[in-house]
């Protein structure tokens, strides 16, 4: 296995990541065309500690995309229906059909992390689930379904700023919750409960890939770049599109037939 040690870069100027960011960008776009016309069925996951970047690399593969293709799961806490069902039948439910994309936000692996870490579960769940997961996922995989697995690693230093920024940013301050500052203090609780998940589900046919995350703006770009090195799609052929000449059929005033409707104040 190869071990990737930590690389200080200097800091990327935003200029230098808007551009790059839009080559990728573009890339999704192609790669979007390619899984509506082959049916293709891919899911995408992302794990990491809390303020590890999920939301951020989530925000910067889905702005420039059709929701309808690529959809973010973001489950709440399981309702108490939800925690008397087979412990994955909530996820598998928002796996993708034939032309979609399925995000996960976090996803079925909260066993092996935060329900482990906070006594949410039994051990014997947690083992269970550990045993278990791997030839869950391959079921996936010989299904037909693209399972690519991201953990971000946030490094202890970054995590405490950016929790510091979100306490002090009114932008931010949703982000926090009890949950949070509990996860906080736990790091090394959360470190153990990471080596034991990727100790028993780092495997083949769908292993995990380590995206180093201090660097919020490097890390999107690393993260979309291989997502996409691992997908074999190929550049739909589109037909020119041309806009046809506008109907004056019916023509009337229609600016005039909107006078006495209440209009938004123009305040800006």
């Amino acid at each position: 296995m190869n071990v990737h040690h930590r690389i200080e870069h200097e800091k990327l100027k935003r200029k230098d990541y808007e551009k790059e960011l839009r080559k990728l960008q573009i890339e999704l776009c192609h790669l979007q065309e390619w899984v509506k016309a082959s049916g293709a069925r891919i899911i995408l996951l992302f794990e990491g500690r809390d303020a590890a970047g999920k939301g951020g690399i989530i925000k910067a593969i889905t702005e420039r995309v059709s929701p309808r293709v690529f959809r973010v799961v973001a489950l709440p806490s399981p309702t108490e229906r939800e925690k008397t069902e087979l412990f994955m039948q909530r996820y598998v439910a928002h796996f993708p059909a034939g032309g979609e994309i399925a995000i996960f936000d976090r996803s079925w692996y909260n066993r092996a992390g935060v329900e482990h870490v906070m006594k949410f579960c039994t051990n014997s769940e947690h083992r269970d689930f550990l045993d278990r997961c791997p030839e869950v996922e391959r079921w996936v995989v010989d299904s037909g379904i693209t399972l690519i697995k991201i953990w971000l690693e946030v490094g202890m230093d970054e995590q405490e700023r950016r929790f510091k920024a979100r306490i002090s940013d009114p932008l931010r301050q949703w982000k926090l919750s009890p949950m949070d500052t509990e996860s906080f203090q736990r790091w090394y609780a959360y470190s153990k409960a990471r080596d034991l998940m990727l100790e028993a589900t780092d495997r083949e046919p769908a292993p995990w890939y380590i995206l180093r995350s201090d660097d919020k703006k490097r890390a999107r770009l690393n993260g979309i770049a291989h997502i996409l090195s691992l997908i074999p799609y190929e550049k739909i052929k589109r037909d020119k599109v041309h806009l046809p000449k506008r109907s004056h059929h019916g023509k009337y005033d229609d600016e005039s037939s909107l006078h006495g409707r209440r209009f938004v104040d123009e305040r800006f």
